[in-house]
C-alpha cells in the first residue's frame, strides 16, 4: 500500500505559472501537488491579468503580495526571499514553455512542465543541459503514467511474462473536436493555432501520451517511422486533427499510433496493446484499474489493481492508495507523479545523484522524445508519409 507517512521537514515551497480561474489543468496540478502534504502553494503568476491573478490566488490561499503579474517578476522576487519558491509548475500554452522553463532553471527552481516542453528537440536538449548544470529537476506531466496498473504492465514486460515484444498498438483517439468547436472555445483555439500550439495538434496534445506509455512500459526505441496527418476540419490546417503513425523499433518490433480528435462518439480511447511472443497485455485509461492479460492457449484474464497476485514489491505498483475493488482514477495518478517529483527534488537538493538515477518519474528525456516524435511525424508527412529515421 501507499506510504502516507513519508514526510519532509517542510513541504516544498511551490508555485504555478498559469492554471488560473477556470483552468481544468491548473486544478489538476493543485489537487495532485497538495494531496500528500509534500508541496505547499505559496506563490503564483496565475493569469496575464494582474487583478484576476490576485483575486484567484488569494481565493486559493496565496498571499496577495505573492500573486505576481508575470513569471519574470515572480522568479526575481522569490529568489530574493529566504522562504522563496523551490519548485514551479508550468500550465500555460505550448509556445511559452521553453522560455518559462529556461527562466525557472536559471533561477535555480525545479520545474514540472506540461508537454510539449518545447517546439524543437534542439531547445529541449538545451533545457536538459541547463537542468544538469544547475542540478535542478525538469519533469514533464505525463499524467496517465501514475496509474498502478501501468507500472504493473511495465514490470510484466521487464520480467519476461510476455516474451520478446513483437507489436505495440497505441491509440488516443477522442471525438470531442469533431466539428469546429474552436469558433466559440478560446481554450481550443490556441491548440489549433500553429504559432501557439507548435507544429502539431493531436500528435502533441494526445499522441505523445500514448507514445510515452509505450516508451515507459516496453523500453523500446524507435528506429524509423512513417506518418500520415489529416485536417478534417479544414480551418485547422496545417495542424492535424487526425494522424496515423507506423513505427519500426530497434529491436525489430513494430508499432502503430492513432491520434485523433475527430473519432466521433468516442471518449478517450486511449489504449495500449503490447503483443509478445508468449502473451499480450492491454490497458485502457477509461478502465485504469484493470489490465487485460492474454496468454496464448489459456483463458483470457483481467488483472485488478490492489490484488495480491500483482508485483506488489515494485514501488510503482505499491502506490495503491486504497484496497483493491475500490476505484482509483485520474487524481490519484497525478498525485502519484507529484509524489515522485517531490522525491526527485529532494534527491537533487541533497545532491544524491544515485537516488535520483534510481527513481523513475517522467523526466526531461521523456519530454525530449515527445518533441522528437512530433518533429519526425511532420518531417514524414511533408515527404508524403515517407519513412524517416527517428534519430
Amino acid at each position: 500500500m501507499f506510504n502516507e507517512e513519508r514526510r519532509f521537514e517542510q513541504p516544498i515551497r511551490w508555485a504555478m505559472v498559469g492554471g488560473g480561474r477556470g483552468s481544468q489543468i491548473g486544478y489538476s496540478h493543485r489537487s495532485a501537488a497538495q494531496r500528500d502534504n509534500l508541496f505547499q502553494l505559496v506563490a503564483g503568476a496565475f493569469d496575464l491579468d494582474a487583478q484576476r491573478c490576485k483575486e484567484f490566488g488569494t481565493n486559493v490561499g496565496v498571499s496577495e503580495d505573492r500573486c505576481y503579474s508575470n513569471y519574470q517578476e515572480m522568479f526575481t522576487k522569490e529568489s530574493q526571499r529566504e522562504d522563496g519558491i523551490q519548485a514551479v509548475s508550468i500550465a500555460t500554452p505550448n509556445s511559452t514553455h521553453y522560455e518559462i522553463c529556461k527562466a525557472a532553471l536559471e533561477a535555480n527552481i525545479h520545474v514540472i512542465c506540461e508537454k510539449p516542453i518545447t517546439f524543437t528537440t534542439e531547445q529541449a536538449e538545451e533545457l536538459k543541459a541547463l537542468s544538469i548544470e544547475k542540478n535542478r529537476v525538469l519533469g514533464v506531466m505525463y499524467g496517465y503514467t501514475g496509474f498502478p496498473m501501468v507500472q504493473q504492465a511495465r514490470e510484466m514486460v521487464k520480467r519476461g511474462d510476455l516474451g520478446d515484444i513483437r507489436v505495440v498498438n497505441m491509440t488516443f483517439a477522442h471525438g470531442f473536436h469533431n466539428i469546429e468547436h474552436e469558433k466559440n472555445d478560446p481554450g481550443l483555439k490556441w491548440r489549433v493555432s500553429p504559432e501557439v500550439s507548435g507544429p502539431t495538434y493531436v500528435l502533441g496534445d494526445v499522441g505523445t501520451h500514448a507514445f510515452y506509455l509505450c516508451e515507459l512500459i516496453t523500453g523500446l526505441e524507435v528506429k524509423r517511422l512513417s506518418c500520415m496527418r489529416q485536417s478534417f476540419i479544414e480551418s485547422r490546417a496545417p495542424l492535424e486533427d487526425n494522424a496515423h503513425v507506423m513505427m519500426e523499433f530497434e529491436s525489430g518490433a513494430v508499432g502503430t499510433l492513432w491520434a485523433s480528435a475527430v473519432n466521433a462518439g468516442a471518449m478517450h480511447q486511449q489504449k495500449i496493446r503490447i503483443v509478445g511472443e508468449k502473451a499480450s497485455i492491454e490497458w485502457w485509461d477509461e478502465h485504469p484499474n484493470q489490465l487485460k492479460y492474454e496468454v496464448q492457449g489459456e483463458a483470457p484474464r483481467v488483472l485488478d489493481r490492489g490484488m495480491g497476485y500483482l508485483y506488489n514489491d515494485v514501488d510503482g505498483v505499491a502506490s495503491n492508495r486504497i484496497g483493491g475493488g475500490h476505484a482509483e482514477g485520474y487524481f490519484e495518478s497525478w498525485a502519484n507523479l507529484y509524489h515522485r517529483f517531490a522525491l526527485a527534488f529532494q534527491a537533487a537538493d541533497n545532491d544524491d545523484q544515485e537516488a535520483l538515477a534510481n527513481l523513475w518519474y517522467p523526466d526531461v528525456n521523456a519530454g525530449i522524445e515527445g518533441v522528437r516524435l512530433c518533429e519526425k511525424c511532420v518531417e514524414s508527412t511533408d515527404q508524403n508519409a515517407a519513412w524517416v529515421d527517428y534519430k
